[in-house]
C-alpha cells in the first residue's frame, strides 16, 4: 500500500508562486505514475497534472498549461508541482495520487492511492 503526504500549500497573492511536494512511501516509487488533482469549494475534483514513472511523459490540464510544472525525484520518492502566475481560480485543495502501470493519465479512476490534500488559497 502506498502512503502519500502532500505539503507546501498556503496563501499567496495573485501572480505569486508556490511549490507543492508529495512524499510517497510503502511502494516502489520509481514504478508509479504520479498525478495532481484539485477540488475547489462546491466543485468536483479535477485533474491538474500527471507524470509517468520515467518522467518522460507529462500531461497538464488546459487551465494550468504554461503556468504549472510537474516533476519528480525518484531518489527522494517525491513528486512536485511548481505553480507560477497563480490566479484566484487556482484556489483549491490539491491532492496527489499514484497509479501503477499507467502513462501520465488524467483519469481519476486510474489512480489507486490518494493523499489527504493541501490547501492553496490565492487572493486577488
Amino acid at each position: 500500500q502506498v502512503q502519500l503526504v502532500e505539503s507546501g500549500g498556503g496563501w499567496v497573492q495573485a501572480g505569486g508562486s508556490l511549490r507543492l511536494s508529495c512524499a510517497a512511501s510503502g511502494g516502489t516509487f520509481s514504478t508509479l505514475t504520479m498525478g495532481w488533482f484539485r477540488q475547489a469549494p462546491g466543485k468536483e475534483r479535477e485533474f491538474v497534472a500527471a507524470i509517468s514513472w520515467t518522467g518522460g511523459s507529462r500531461t497538464y490540464a488546459d487551465s494550468v498549461k504554461g503556468r504549472f510544472t510537474i516533476s519528480r525525484d525518484n531518489a527522494k520518492g517525491t513528486v512536485y508541482l511548481q505553480m507560477n502566475s497563480l490566479k484566484p481560480e487556482d484556489t483549491a485543495v490539491y491532492f496527489c495520487a499514484s497509479a501503477y502501470g499507467r502513462g501520465a493519465s488524467h483519469r481519476q479512476g486510474d489512480y489507486d492511492y490518494w493523499g489527504q490534500g493541501t490547501q492553496v488559497t490565492v487572493s486577488s
